[in-house]
């Protein structure tokens, strides 16, 4: 039987390395943002190496749905999805995740924000997935009769093992030391838009030590856009795990 652990987070907030510390479990497979191309294709949005994900993923939703609720590369025990919330536009069917556990990442938003313009100029709300990540959490609330779990990027930064260890007790597996530590370098599980986003994963060999700057400096349209995502951070952050 197969656990499919479904991750939503909005990009720029070590979900990648997150994703390697679950690949590195013996128990584990992964998948890397497999609604990628199915998102750019319906938006028509000009991101980073847009080209080549279109060509490397399916952009059928129904598809890769199916997909998600099957029981994973190489028949592992655990499938852990890393998800972008603001991939799942409105009216796309997410029945296929009443078979995921799904959990939550968050992370500031003004730090959010400061990362993501480093790598993409324009950004709007929509891009960093807050909105939509609170209506992903309404719904697994609604489906539970609780919150499911969420989980804060520094948390794992600042004590990762006790606050992976928190998080494989509320997904239901058990804690592994590998989850840790990794080899530098490249996946085959990766993205191939990794050569645009992924070079500070790819250096790392684990969690490295939290931003020094919990609350950036920003010019004033990324303030406003940071001042409008704080409550439905602040809300999700209310259930967040405490290692």
């Amino acid at each position: 039987m197969t656990l499919r652990i479904a991750m939503w987070s909005g990009p720029r907030n070590i979900s990648t390395a997150m994703m390697r510390a679950f690949e590195n479990r013996p128990d584990t497979a992964v998948v890397d943002e497999p609604f990628y191309a199915a998102y750019l294709a319906a938006t028509g949005l000009d991101h980073p190496m847009r080209d080549e994900v279109l060509a490397s993923q399916a952009t059928d939703w129904a598809m890769v749905g199916a997909e998600m609720a099957g029981a994973g590369p190489s028949g592992a025990a655990v499938f852990y999805q890393k998800h972008m919330t603001h991939h799942m536009l409105p009216g796309v069917d997410l029945d296929w995740t009443a078979g995921c556990v799904n959990a939550f990442l968050i992370r500031d938003p003004a730090a959010v924000l400061a990362s993501y313009v480093r790598k993409r100029g324009e950004v709007t709300l929509a891009d960093i997935g807050v909105e939509r990540q609170g209506e992903l959490f309404d719904r697994e609330c609604d489906r539970l009769g609780r919150a499911p779990p969420v989980v804060e990027g520094a948390d794992v930064l600042a004590n990762p093992r006790a606050t992976l260890t928190t998080l494989c007790a509320a997904l239901g597996i058990p804690f592994s030391d590998r989850m840790l530590a990794w080899p530098a370098g490249r996946r085959d599980s990766d993205g191939v838009w990794a050569p645009a986003w992924y070079d500070a994963v790819e250096r790392s060999t684990g969690f490295g030590p939290p931003s020094p700057e919990a609350a950036p400096e920003l010019p004033d349209d990324l303030r406003r856009i940071a001042d409008r995502a704080r409550p439905l951070y602040e809300r999700l952050a209310a259930h967040k795990l405490v290692a």
